[in-house]
């Protein structure tokens, strides 16, 4: 390791042609640290994508948004800094707390792009078998299997037996569609993703959607896999995914899965696949005027904007709209929302690391989310990205607020009051 950089102190300082020895130049002369030994940051600084690193200057904007310094001591800054001072960060445990949320690059002056920085120095990491188990688990599932929970392949359309209506399979439907559902794997295997993919399913009925999934042939669209270092594993997935997708005809592709959405605008095309994607918020908002409501939800909830659908995708309008149309509803704001939302604390890996991240914490974001919303009084969470529904129910239990405070998707709540499933409200 480089050494520490110790302080410079001048024998003799010349202040406006005077000269000053001793002790007495301290006064004019800065006494900090002002001479390093970078070479540990320009290990990171020389790997394309992390160049950015190197352009901080220590103003603190991002410690101030952070989510992981709500709970923590990180942030950019922090990490730049300690970087600077020596610590190798392919071996430090900052490298794997980013949550690559996006909130730091929406107020840093000097662009410091954490989103492009992480994925690239954890991707020599992962290399040199430098990355938390947990993470390399998610990552063997997902290569053996499709998916980062382990689950065959073969029951990744199970879930459409106890939907109670048509959810074609595109291989045994062998016709055009207008809307290809690209479920994902939450939604597919999870218990409550399934849940919201039911509720969801039986709306798209209601509504007459001409629709289809891929079933068996669907695999992760991997985009966390990426940000958390493993680009060769993506870049397998997607084009597995993109040889499926492009054996049928559709108009649009609507994902469940805001990390889905994230891959399928913006580094889906950069393999040749590229089709009208939106998320299924955006999908139902122009339906809106054909969905009848027949059950009113008299409770105050409040909306958590995930991260890859707002900061990453500008997408804050969909989800809000779905939900001031549901009768009875009312719907509240946190003080961090929108544009400065929290972190569920899922992205950049972080799904697949509660483990790893929880004992270098002094609570997991999740908790921290919850605890807000039972602040703000809302009754109900709502959610719309399948990580979400499983990191906050598991928070609600932790932090004592079970029977205060239930988290649900957006499709669940729609779907509940439109009398197509009986949602716990």
């Amino acid at each position: 390791m480089a050494q520490k950089a110790t302080p410079i102190e001048l024998d003799v300082a010349v202040v406006n042609g005077v000269e000053l020895n001793g002790q007495w130049n301290r006064i004019f002369q800065p006494r900090a640290i002002s001479e390093y030994d970078l070479s540990v940051l320009e290990e990171v600084t020389a790997i394309p994508g992390a160049e950015s690193l190197g352009y901080c200057y220590q103003c603190g904007k991002c410690t101030s948004v952070c989510p992981v310094d709500v709970v923590g001591d990180y942030s950019p800054r922090k990490v730049f800094r300690r970087t600077q001072l020596g610590i190798s960060l392919f071996e430090s445990q900052d490298l794997w707390l980013c949550t690559t949320c996006a909130d730091c690059l929406r107020v840093c002056p000097k662009e410091v792009n954490m989103i492009d920085i992480m994925p690239a120095v954890r991707e020599k990491a992962v290399m040199d078998g430098n990355a938390p188990q947990e993470l390399l688990t998610a990552f063997e599932n997902t290569a053996r299997y499709g998916n980062p929970l382990g689950e065959p392949a073969r029951r990744r359309a199970e879930w459409s037996k106890s939907a109670g209506v048509p959810v074609p399979i595109m291989k045994e439907h062998k016709s055009p569609v207008d809307v290809l559902w690209f479920v994902e794997c939450y939604p597919a295997y999870h218990p409550r993703g399934k849940d919201a993919s039911v509720a969801l399913a039986r709306i798209l009925n209601a509504l007459g959607v001409d629709f289809g999934i891929l079933g068996a042939e669907e695999k992760c669209s991997g985009d966390s896999q990426r940000m958390a270092g493993e680009a060769g594993l993506f870049e397998m997935l997607a084009e597995d995914n993109i040889k499926a997708l492009s054996k049928y005809e559709f108009n649009t592709l609507m994902v469940t899965d805001p990390h889905a959405f994230n891959a399928f605008r913006h580094e889906y095309p950069k393999f040749g696949g590229e089709w009208p994607t939106y998320h299924y918020t955006q999908m139902l908002v122009p339906r809106i005027p054909d969905m009848t409501f027949t059950q009113p939800i008299e409770r105050r909830v409040t909306f958590h904007d995930p991260c890859y659908l707002g900061r990453h995708n500008g997408e804050y309008e969909a989800p809000r709209q779905l939900l001031q149309v549901i009768p009875g509803l009312n719907l509240v704001e946190m003080g961090r929302c929108r544009e400065n939302s929290y972190c569920c604390g899922g992205g950049g890996g972080g799904m697949w690391m509660d483990s790893f991240t929880s004992e270098r914490l002094t609570m997991r974001l999740s908790e921290r989310r919850v605890r807000e919303a039972v602040e703000y009084g809302a009754e109900i969470l709502a959610v719309t990205c399948p990580y979400e529904v499983s990191r906050f129910e598991d928070a609600v239990k932790s932090t004592g607020n079970a029977g205060k405070l239930k988290v649900l998707d957006i499709a669940e709540l729609l779907a509940h009051s439109m009398g197509l499933v009986t949602a716990d409200v």
